[in-house]
């Protein structure tokens, strides 16, 4: 690795850490001494999305970024938040192992990783990806939303194992 101050071909490896997507090094220079950090990403293959109306281009994460950055502007979230919910569906979608896309698998992915963080972003998102032309598309999708966290309560209590069995209480 060329050193950023002098150019000096050779530097050697103080610290190396995996930080899970990528690894850190710091490096110090064999000639002039300073201490600088290089990282290591793997290169996937380029995905390529294919968009409604049949185009294509090539799957770029800071337009998903931005367009759920858009979503979520004025929304309390943790900090590091969205960075993660992008790389998880930029993760999910290298495990597809294929090169092409449907601009829809994305969005979807998006949609239900934004449905467990925040209600008012996942309603702005779903405005735009399903393309709301009244208001009562916004109904319709907030219906829906209810409906479905009240499909996933009746689950999950249904779901709960019994602390004392029925069978074993005393009759009344």
């Amino acid at each position: 690795m060329r050193c950023p101050n002098c150019g000096a071909p050779n530097s050697r490896v103080t610290d190396s850490r995996d930080t899970g997507q990528e690894i850190r090094r710091r490096r110090e220079c064999s000639e002039c001494g300073v201490r600088f950090t290089t990282y290591e990403r793997i290169q996937h293959a380029t995905l390529i999305v294919v968009k409604r109306d049949g185009r294509r281009e090539e799957f770029t994460r800071e337009k998903l970024l931005r367009s759920i950055r858009l979503a979520c502007v004025k929304r309390p979230l943790p900090t590091g938040a969205l960075d993660k919910l992008v790389e998880e569906i930029e993760s999910d979608l290298q495990r597809l192992a294929r090169a092409e896309v449907p601009a829809s698998v994305i969005g979807d992915a998006a949609l239900r990783r934004l449905r467990k963080i925040d209600p008012v972003a996942y309603v702005r998102y779903a405005s735009v990806y399903r393309d709301f032309d009244d208001l009562d598309g916004f109904i319709k999708e907030i219906q829906e939303y209810h409906s479905a966290d009240e499909a996933e309560a009746a689950a999950a209590a249904s779901a709960q194992l019994e602390l004392i069995p029925k069978e074993t209480l005393p009759p009344k």
